[in-house]
């Protein structure tokens, strides 16, 4: 999910990380879109005050992740067998909207399930979206994201 995962589209993502992207606003909106302050959506799994019940709420999360530079989430709540040393966030990379697409499985009675979305973004002055259909799976109870499904 994100940079340097797979993703259906033309980005090219720098791996220069100069300088950290700015943290949520604790008292503003949460980046992931929905209509709640960022300590009481996202913020709270970020923070590991609770886990993501849903394969849907995890890539909410997770998005959330990239929009305020939270590597240390974004690599927590990845598949072990996939996970990355490093996620290599580009520092003028703006995510602006999140757009679920759709969904399959995923929910509290399932062990693996999809999200399809759409997330833009904004880098060198330059505005454009990526699409990705995800991968999630339960790991030691919690949802994890695995891949984008192929295809």
């Amino acid at each position: 999910m994100f940079p340097h995962h797979g993703m259906r589209h033309n980005q090219r993502v720098s791996r220069r990380t100069a300088r950290a992207l700015p943290a949520a606003d604790p008292t503003g909106p949460c980046p992931c879109g929905l209509d709640r302050g960022y300590p009481d959506c996202c913020g709270r799994l970020h923070a590991g005050h609770a886990t993501a019940s849903t394969a849907r709420e995890l890539m909410r999360s997770r998005y959330s992740a990239f929009a305020v530079a939270d590597e240390a989430y974004l690599l927590r709540s990845w598949h072990s067998s996939t996970r990355p040393a490093r996620v290599g966030l580009d520092p003028r990379q703006q995510w602006s909207r999140l757009v679920v697409i759709g969904s399959t499985g995923g929910s509290l009675l399932h062990a693996e399930g999809t999200v399809e979305f759409r997330a833009d973004y904004r880098v060198g002055g330059r505005t454009d979206s990526l699409h990705e259909n995800s991968r999630f799976l339960r790991e030691a109870g919690n949802w994890v994201y695995l891949a984008p499904v192929p295809g």
